[in-house]
């Protein structure tokens, strides 16, 4: 029975292993989306950063907490004071063109992929880049003390 179960363990991992090598850009991919389409739609920075969060969890449960962090390339605390700078410069921005702290500031020009870019979608970058790393940062503290 026991050789049952680790032949059993072994094939969850490898099946986990391997739908998340797949699932992990698609997810990304699709939070990046979220996030693009937040200023038109629903959606936006919080959600698209739940959502590459729920990406790296998801590779942190098939590999290792320790993988996903070199995976990830840097630790995710520095996301949160990185995201929550750029969002209060898109919210001073337009304070140097003499208006309102926190008006939206659209720039004449469109973007290819994006559409309309402005003070808005770089509020948006910025709640993404703090939700990703306070959910990572909690994530990784837990498995730490574990």
């Amino acid at each position: 029975m026991a050789k049952d179960q680790n032949n059993n363990e072994r094939l969850d991992t490898v099946i986990l292993r391997t739908s998340t090598n797949y699932l992990l850009p698609l997810l990304i991919l699709f939070s990046i989306f979220l996030l693009v389409r937040g200023h038109y739609l629903s959606g936006g920075g919080f959600v698209g950063g739940l959502v590459a969060s729920i990406a790296f969890v998801l590779h942190s449960f098939a590999y290792s907490p320790a993988q996903t962090v070199r995976l990830f390339g840097m630790q995710p605390f520095f996301l949160i004071p990185s995201g929550l700078l750029l969002s209060f410069l898109s919210g001073l921005l337009p304070t140097l063109l003499g208006m309102p702290f926190m008006t939206g500031v659209w720039f004449a020009e469109n973007v290819v992929v994006i559409g309309a870019f402005g003070t808005a979608l770089l509020f948006d970058i910025g709640v993404y880049l703090v939700v990703v790393g306070v959910v990572l940062t909690i994530l990784f503290t837990i498995s730490e003390n574990t």
